[in-house]
């Protein structure tokens, strides 16, 4: 078993030291933050607590709340080294010189306790050049682990090992940062640029480069290397402007130092003028002035400008008109294959720089890593690509790979030509099986605690399915609810699916149900397209139908027999929000973002979120008791479509329970959820119906004297005030006063009228198409 780590210390703060020492307090880990005494410096711990001052004011957070900074203690190197001696891992992320960060480490060897595992968090100077002429036992206790940009956010970490590492100190890393930090540990050789790095890199390099060769503007590079390969659609130009333009030549120069000569990157690497340019003129990305693209603000109208490659000055940038893209957007889960197929000088770019890409993955095997697996992973998390290189590779083909570099003229590495006729995973009676360097096939087998819906599926027919969802046996009694609509968006086939759920459980000897689904988001809420389409045709009656429906599932669910147990992560909005409300419990990721936000579409919440909220509010600890505090801080978060930006927060804000528990590791969910929901079952009992005392009309006066305040000050449009009065009235109990009981059923009748009333205005519906349109409100 792996030796506990309780305390923590980050040596460096500047953006990843710091974002690295912010995640590991999120985990409620103490932390010590330390770093150098700037000089004349009145404050010599002033760089750090500057670094955490930053970080509760930076967006996207480092920190899941702003109560997670209390984990960190700010010092310096010079006075506050002998606060390291009871830390357990020590964490360098100082600038990349061998010098400075060897001196550090000799300070501290010199008051670290025996055991003490110190990592450095470099992603450019081999281990084995970091450790030369350091103690045996330094280096027994030295490791590399390599975490991504930002480390709340990005879930790779590369751990590197050298021949004296201690075996038992990579485990406890390893496990602290799988479980605390909910990282996918990749396990890499001693190789310059390691994995995402090695490989992103040359990707980037190569995206470059052919594009100012082969006349491809920035757009169309974006939109050809986007999308169509399952990568983000920032592209390469896009995302190069998001990193940092300024990082470019510092980790090209790297990698041009350490890499040998015989390295596919030596080959199409140059001195890259106009980035060099750029970076001197301050355009350095978003942080800077922009970077390739940019934003040029004349008067009131925003303009999005890019950059020509070959003139380097800034032109209207402009969607990209190519027959190559016209036919990937056609051929749907095809697209890369249609793309690297095609004649156009968008299919050979795609050719140039994405068969260039994997070949140079096949390359790297075995030297880097044995596994394909690792590399994949590597780029699904470290670069936010959906498929691995590998996974691609097996998309085109690995023969049609073969025939793609011979005839751009490319080498075609041993292990590519290892896997032709064949691929580079397989599935063997539902196991995982990937290629190995000798040809032979080896499973992957998943970690302790680790369990994905898409494994089970692999064996498995569905209990139940209809369009929209499908219901699945998980094992020792427990079903799984997973909704299979596009983004997760709830419909009536979902409901009708919770409907039949609810009966077939007990009926089918099931013990609990679990709510889960492994979308890049829960659910985004209901289907606003079919919302508008029975808008526009008038027909009110299929409205309030699905409406009630809606209702009548999530109470099911909430009065159901057996415990029911959600398990979000991603966003959960709007119904996706109002279902994990009437769970019995929640176990939810913690990158899990909550909130009813119907507001923003001119609605309320119409399947009982407005009920769940008063009574979670009226039990809050952080809140008065008496009628009307609840109803206050529900108005304030429902009217202003408040979001968690993270589980934890989301407790704070009362769409989670303290009793709901939270999972750092994405991968770990589905079991935590299964040990939560089994752990409920004897002795089960459905919640007690809810009863509440409103305030009535006192309590709506008081909202709707706020509300005319903030329109005052401007922070309310017109049709925001339509829609809060109708929350308002909800909220307060409608005809109703203090003195009088209201049940769910009271409440529920009072949202149903309230949606109904609204769906049938203007406004609203210029929200919703506009929402449909653009993907942002309107402001009306």
């Amino acid at each position: 078993m792996a030796t506990p780590i309780n305390k923590v210390a980050v040596i460096g703060a500047g953006v990843m030291g710091a974002g690295i020492a912010a995640h590991i307090a999120n985990a409620g880990i103490p932390v010590v933050l330390l770093d150098i005494v700037p000089a004349d410096a009145e404050n010599r711990n002033v760089i750090a607590e500057t670094a955490v001052q930053k970080m509760l004011k930076a967006d996207p957070a480092p920190f899941m709340t702003k109560g997670c900074a209390r984990n960190i203690q700010t010092g310096n190197l010079e006075d506050d080294l002998p606060r390291l001696a009871d830390c357990d891992w020590i964490i360098e992320a100082v600038v990349e010189r061998l010098d400075i960060k060897q001196d550090l480490y000799r300070k501290l060897d010199s008051v670290r306790k025996k055991g003490c595992i110190v990592s450095s968090n470099t992603s450019t100077i081999p281990l084995e050049s970091l450790t030369k002429g350091l103690s045996d036992a330094f280096a027994r206790d030295f490791c590399i682990t390599h975490f991504f940009n930002p480390p709340r956010y990005m879930r790779l970490l590369e751990v590197v090992r050298g021949p004296q590492t201690r075996a038992e100190a990579i485990d406890a890393v390893s496990t602290f940062c799988d479980l605390k930090l909910g990282k996918s540990v990749v396990h890499c050789q001693d190789r310059p640029g390691f994995i995402g790095n090695r490989l992103g890199i040359l990707w980037i390099l190569a995206a470059v480069v052919e594009a100012m060769d082969n006349d491809i503007s920035i757009e169309e590079a974006d939109a050809i290397l986007g999308r169509p390969f399952g990568i983000p659609k920032t592209g390469v130009f896009g995302l190069m402007d998001l990193v940092g333009l300024d990082l470019m030549p510092h980790i090209l120069q790297s990698m041009l130092s350490l890499l040998p000569k015989t390295d596919a990157f030596h080959v199409i690497n140059r001195d890259l003028a106009l980035i060099r340019t750029m970076i001197a003129d301050g355009y350095t990305g978003r942080k800077g002035k922009g970077g390739f693209y940019r934003i040029n603000r004349t008067g009131t109208e925003k303009i999005k400008e890019g950059i020509d490659l070959k003139t380097g000055q800034y032109r209207v940038s402009a969607k990209p008109q190519l027959a190559s893209l016209d036919a990937a957007k056609e051929a749907g889960k095809k697209a890369g294959q249609v793309l690297l197929s095609h004649p156009d000088k968008g299919g050979r770019y795609a050719r140039r720089v994405m068969a260039r890409t994997l070949s140079y993955a096949a390359s790297l095997i075995p030297d880097v890593t044995a596994s394909v697996d690792d590399i994949d992973e590597a780029m699904r998390l470290g670069y936010n690509w959906k498929f691995g290189p590998f996974q691609l590779a097996d998309q085109i083909g690995p023969d049609a790979l073969i025939a793609i570099l011979k005839q751009e003229g490319m080498p075609v590495p041993a292990f590519l030509e290892t896997a032709s006729g064949k691929s580079f995973y397989q599935i063997e009676n539902g196991r995982r099986m990937a290629l190995s360097p000798d040809g032979s096939w080896k499973e992957l087998a998943r970690p302790d605690g680790v369990v994905l819906l898409e494994d089970i599926k692999r064996t498995a027919k569905p209990l139940l399915k209809n369009g929209s969802a499908s219901l699945w046996d998980i094992g020792d009694g427990v079903a799984c609810l997973e909704f299979t609509s596009k983004m997760n968006s709830l419909d009536p086939e979902i409901l009708k699916m919770i409907s039949q759920t609810v009966r077939f459980i007990p009926k089918n000897g099931f013990k609990a149900l679990l709510v889960y689904n492994e979308g890049s988001n829960f659910s985004v809420g209901a289907n606003l397209g079919l919302a508008i389409f029975a808008a526009n045709i008038a027909a009110w009656p299929m409205i309030e139908e699905m409406v009630e429906n809606g209702q009548k599932a999530y109470m099911a669910l909430k009065r159901a027999p057996f415990p029911v147990v959600g398990a979000p992560s991603g966003m959960a909005l709007g119904g996706g929000c109002e279902i994990l409300l009437h769970c019995d419990a929640v176990q939810a990721h913690a990158e899990t973002y909550m909130g009813l936000v119907e507001v923003g579409v001119g609605l309320i919440p119409g399947w009982g979120g407005c009920k769940e909220m008063l009574h979670r509010l009226s039990i809050h600890p952080a809140l008065p008791k008496g009628p009307m505090p609840p109803v206050a801080k529900a108005f304030e978060t429902i009217s202003t479509a408040t979001v968690a930006k993270s589980a934890m927060e989301a407790k704070e804000r009362g769409f989670l329970r303290d009793s709901d528990g939270i999972t750092m590791n994405r991968y770990r969910l589905l079991a935590d959820a299964k040990a939560k929901a089994l752990a409920m079952v004897q002795g089960y009992k459905p919640a007690e119906p809810i009863e509440l005392k409103l305030p009535g009309e006192t309590g709506k006066v008081a909202m709707e004297m706020a509300l005319g305040q903030f329109r005052r000050m401007g922070k309310a449009t017109p049709y925001d005030e339509v829609v809060s009065l109708e929350l308002a009235n909800i909220l307060s109990g409608g005809e109703t006063d203090h003195t009088e009981t209201l049940t769910e059923d009271n409440i529920l009748a009072l949202e149903r009228s309230s949606f109904m009333r609204l769906v049938r205005q203007k406004g609203t519906l210029d929200r919703v198409e506009h929402m449909l349109l653009t993907g942002k409100p309107l402001r009306n």
